[in-house]
């Protein structure tokens, strides 16, 4: 075994992909996941922030959960999420250093915590290809929360925030303002099953892939693997 892996709770999750390919996540590592094809849009991650925000907001203001975390049960608070540097658990048995931030965690009425994160995106309860990583990833975070500080979590939910773009919605002057217009969302919620014991798998498949001293085979069919064999042939013309 070489030295101690580190990897974060969303790259760990990809390997609950039904579709994951061991070869795309050898050289993602082995790259520090600084890759020219995989560039994330940032608007996405500032609109989960400014949820996240007005979320603490409306607990500060009014002592309470917005209304449409009412289907998460009885909440009486949150805790700030800590950095990843405090949030992080190191699973000896493989020298993976597992770690992320959620984007929230709540606080029940039992004081368990709920851990929940925001995703800009349509909501859908059977067809979102990702729904194995997050479940994955947030599952990874309740391992870590319940040996940082934050046990028992006693729960897990996707809150996805999906824009309304109807032909109603913009066509409603309240929509416009002196200086750019207005665009609400729609939070829809899916509570995700706590089951940490995938962890400890995820991580020993992870530093197996990882140690390989060349990168293993392609996934069947995987497209990236392509697309990175036509550049290499492309680059040696």
């Amino acid at each position: 075994m070489s030295s101690q892996l580190r990897i974060s709770a969303k790259n760990l999750g990809s390997l609950a992909m039904p579709a994951f390919c061991p070869r795309c996540f050898w050289v993602a590592m082995h790259c520090q996941n600084k890759l020219p094809y995989q560039i994330f849009p940032g608007i996405f991650s500032s609109i989960d922030s400014y949820g996240k925000r007005l979320v603490h907001g409306w607990f500060d203001r009014h002592n309470d959960a917005p209304p449409w975390l009412a289907r998460l049960g009885s909440i009486k608070g949150y805790r700030n999420p800590p950095h990843f540097s405090k949030f992080n658990v190191l699973l000896q048995d493989f020298s993976v250093l597992v770690r992320g931030t959620p984007d929230g965690i709540l606080v029940l009425a039992d004081n368990s915590h709920l851990i929940i994160d925001y995703k800009t995106a349509k909501f859908t309860e059977t067809q979102d290809e990702l729904l194995p990583m997050y479940d994955a990833q947030l599952n990874a975070y309740a391992y870590i929360g319940e040996r940082c500080g934050f046990s028992p979590v006693s729960g897990l939910a996707l809150v996805y925030t999906e824009p309304v773009t109807s032909d109603v919605a913009a066509n409603e002057d309240k929509q416009m303002t002196g200086d750019g217009f207005v665009l609400g969302f729609s939070a829809k919620i899916l509570p995700i099953t706590l089951k940490p014991d995938i962890v400890p798998k995820l991580a020993q498949q992870a530093r197996e892939i990882f140690d390989l001293e060349h990168p293993p085979d392609s996934a069947s069919g995987c497209k990236d693997c392509a697309l990175l064999q036509n550049l290499l042939a492309v680059s040696s013309i």
